[in-house]
């Protein structure tokens, strides 16, 4: 069946005549991101009721944003009963990079330049079940109205600023901060990865007008606010057990940093995640000397104490099964000793000697 609209075959069309491999014009999303809207008709986005979109005024055609591009918005937000919770108009976002919640991510995408939608999203793709205090409820379906105003693409990094570095790199800080406060560490790494890419030092200065290279202090700046991003980007991989990854976040951090003790307590709880104990309490010690009355780290000190003991109560029960043998009865007079036996009871001997002294070195060293 030839499909065509005025004569002309539709995007979707277009993309079933090239046959892309990887494409399925049959899943939800990908209509949604090929299909013309019409005015007053409601668009199932993802195809489960979940998150639906209706155009009210049509935009310019052919001008949705892409990935990475600055959108300028107004936004108006209510529950279902009418009560208006959120009202944000001229606010700028960059489409992509989880700056709104990711039912008006998704919605905004599939919107033209002067467009005017009305977006119904249900909990899973708005707040939650967690709200929004403190006018958001938990589990709340949310109506908004959304104009898209303007669209630009991002800027070249290397070209920007420091500024307008600080402000792209900061702001989407505070973004992953405000994800990882919600227990959504995967959504906290992606916004704090994109801050890095903006708190980069300047790169090729001598392709720059003079005016537009940064002063030492301010390459400093960029530099004390990378380890913030840096220190947070760790907490996050910890909590989504990513612990190589989050180690060298925390050595990037100290690198900068040696005595921060936000990094070291991170790293002597990478390290005991790990397995490599020894080094944990080392580094866990060095923050302690730092601070010696953190909780954090004195209770991480006593969890590694407490499993060291109990490994070393597990070795000498096991090294006593080894050497005892409580059901030979037979009387020291009449066993002969081979001199393979005397260097076995010697070779056991050092061994004992050797788990005494190493129990003895980590109780002295995890005595606080």
């Amino acid at each position: 069946m030839e499909s065509q609209i005025n004569g002309e075959h539709t995007q979707e069309d277009f993309v079933k005549d090239l046959n892309f491999g990887d494409v399925d014009p049959e899943d939800p999303l990908t209509k949604a991101a090929l299909s013309d809207s019409l005015e007053n008709e409601w668009m199932d986005i993802l195809g489960n009721g979940e998150l639906r979109k209706k155009t009210l005024t049509k935009g310019t055609n052919n001008t949705r944003p892409q990935r990475n591009d600055i959108c300028t918005i107004d936004i108006v937000g209510r529950l279902e009963d009418g009560t208006e919770v959120e009202c944000l108009p001229d606010f700028v976002v960059q489409l992509g990079d989880v700056e709104l919640i990711q039912g008006l991510d998704l919605a905004v995408a599939l919107m033209d330049v002067g467009e005017v939608a009305q977006i119904e999203i249900s909990p899973r793709f708005a707040y939650g079940d967690l709200g929004k205090k403190p006018d958001i409820p938990p589990g709340a379906t949310l109506h908004y109205n959304i104009t898209l105003k303007a669209v630009e693409m991002e800027p070249i990094v290397e070209e920007m600023g420091f500024t307008q570095r600080r402000e792209f790199g900061n702001k989407k800080r505070e973004r992953g901060n405000w994800w990882f406060a919600r227990n959504e560490p995967t959504l906290a790494i992606q916004c704090y990865r994109r801050a890095l890419d903006f708190l980069q030092s300047s790169g090729d200065d001598h392709k720059k007008k003079p005016e537009d290279i940064m002063t030492d202090s301010q390459l400093q700046i960029l530099l004390e606010d990378r380890t913030k991003v840096y220190n947070n980007l760790a907490a996050a991989q910890i909590k989504t057990e990513a612990y190589g990854a989050a180690l060298e976040s925390v050595n990037n951090v100290l690198r900068a940093d040696p005595q921060n003790i936000k990094a070291l307590f991170r790293k002597g709880r990478i390290l005991h995640k790990k397995g490599e104990h020894a080094n944990a309490i080392s580094v866990l010690q060095h923050a302690m000397k730092l601070d010696p009355n953190s909780s954090e780290i004195i209770r991480e000190l006593s969890i590694l104490k407490e499993k060291i003991t109990k490994y070393l109560s597990h070795e000498k029960n096991l090294y006593r099964k080894m050497i005892g043998n409580p059901k030979d009865s037979t009387p020291a007079s009449k066993k002969t000793i081979s001199p393979s036996k005397t260097t076995g009871k010697l070779t056991w001997s050092l061994v004992g000697g050797t788990i005494a002294a190493i129990a003895s070195v980590i109780v002295y060293r995890l005595t606080f």
